[in-house]
């Protein structure tokens, strides 16, 4: 294995009302590439803030209720081709903290079109929907990531 480590980093699992979760679509990327919000944690951030931070940059949305913070912590590698590549070639995949949110403001609140816009598109997705959109190397993590919180999900999952 890659002798690099890995990037510290939060996710974001946004609910509605309805137990649908958020996913955007990359725009970055040549392929469709939907994820749920994510990013890195910044030197003596705790994690908990880098959550809220990162869900306000990438989306706009301010309004939500915490529901609740998984209790490890989750990883991925990347695909070998992009290891020295991606995450500016200094990480072999990501360590991720993972935080459930529920949406409680309007859907108007949601805006891509931020400072710096990772994200074309949106929608809500069932579980189902999520793990068959997101990129092929992702795929286990959220596979662990929705079972780790699906008591949350409902019918809506």
């Amino acid at each position: 294995m890659v002798d690099l480590p890995y990037r510290p980093c939060v996710g974001i699992m946004l609910l509605n009302a309805d137990n649908k979760i958020f996913i955007a679509r990359r725009r970055d990327q040549s392929v469709e590439a939907w994820q749920m919000p994510q990013g890195g944690i910044d030197r003596g951030e705790a994690a908990r803030e880098a959550a809220f931070r990162e869900l306000r940059e990438e989306t706009s949305v301010k309004s939500v209720d915490l529901i609740e913070e998984a209790d490890r912590w989750f990883t991925y590698d990347l695909p070998e081709h992009l290891i020295g590549v991606a995450l500016k070639g200094k990480f072999r995949g990501q360590k991720q903290r993972w935080f459930a949110m529920r949406l409680t403001g309007g859907e108007s609140e949601i805006n891509l079109d931020t400072e710096h816009p990772e994200f074309g598109a949106w929608q809500w997705a069932t579980r189902a929907q999520v793990i068959d959109l997101i990129v092929p190397f992702k795929k286990p993590l959220y596979e662990e990531v929705t079972a780790a919180f699906s008591h949350l999900l409902g019918d809506g999952g």
